[in-house]
C-alpha cells in the first residue's frame, strides 16, 4: 500500500511536469503566430494568442500550476531562446515595452485559476477568463505606456490614449478567445474527472 502511494505521488508531480512544459510550450507557439501572419502588429504591439494560452492554463492547471507554466515560458525567453513574440528573447527583453505582458501572463493564470478553484461551475470559469484577460491588459498596457515614457523612444504622437487604442483592437479576439477557453477547460476538466 505504502508503495503505491509513493508512486501515484511520483506520477501526480512527473504529470505536473508535463502539463507546465506543455502550457509553456504553447505560449511559444501562441507567441509567434505574429511571425507567420506578419499583418498582425498594431502600433508596437504584436496580436498573439499568449492571452487565450495563458487563461486556458489557469484554468486547465490551476492557481498554482497555471502561474509556473507561465514562468517557466519567461524564464526560458529571459534566458535567451527566441520565444516571446516575434521570436525575440534574451535578458534584453526586460526593457521591452511589452515585457510588461509576459508579466501579466503568470498573474492572469493565477487569478484564472484561483476564482475557478472556489467554484468550478461554468459560469466562474467565463467570469476568471474575462477577468485575468482584463488583468493582462491592465498590467501589460500600463507597463508599456510607462515604458514608452520613461526609457523606450516613444513613437510620434504616443499618449495614454495611443497605447489604449491599439490594445483596442486585439481586444474583441481575446474576449471571445477567453470565453472559448473557459468553455473548454470547463469540457475538459469533466472529462479529466471521468477518466480519472
Amino acid at each position: 500500500m505504502g508503495s503505491e502511494l509513493v508512486k501515484t505521488k511520483s506520477r501526480l508531480k512527473t504529470l505536473d511536469m508535463v502539463y507546465i512544459s506543455l502550457f509553456s510550450a504553447l505560449m511559444m507557439i501562441g507567441a509567434n503566430i505574429t511571425s507567420f501572419v506578419p499583418f498582425m502588429v498594431i502600433g508596437g504591439v504584436p496580436i498573439t494568442l499568449q492571452a487565450f494560452f495563458a487563461v486556458l492554463a489557469g484554468a486547465f492547471l490551476g492557481s498554482r500550476l497555471g502561474a509556473i507554466s507561465m514562468a517557466v515560458y519567461a524564464f526560458i525567453g529571459l534566458a535567451g531562446a527566441p520565444v516571446f513574440a516575434r521570436f525575440y528573447g534574451g535578458i534584453g527583453q526586460l526593457l521591452s515595452p511589452t515585457f510588461g505582458f509576459i508579466i501579466a501572463f503568470i498573474f492572469t493564470a493565477y487569478i484564472t485559476g484561483k476564482i475557478i478553484e472556489k467554484n468550478n461551475k461554468l459560469h466562474s470559469y467565463v467570469i476568471a477568463a474575462l477577468l485575468g484577460t482584463a488583468f493582462s491588459y491592465l498590467f501589460g498596457t500600463n507597463w508599456m505606456y510607462a515604458a514608452y515614457k520613461l526609457w523606450a523612444a516613444a513613437p510620434d504622437a504616443f499618449s495614454y490614449k495611443v497605447a489604449w487604442m491599439w490594445m483596442a483592437v486585439p481586444l474583441p479576439k481575446d474576449i471571445l478567445l477567453a470565453i472559448l477557453a473557459a468553455v473548454f477547460a470547463h469540457r475538459m476538466q469533466g472529462i479529466v474527472k471521468k477518466s480519472s
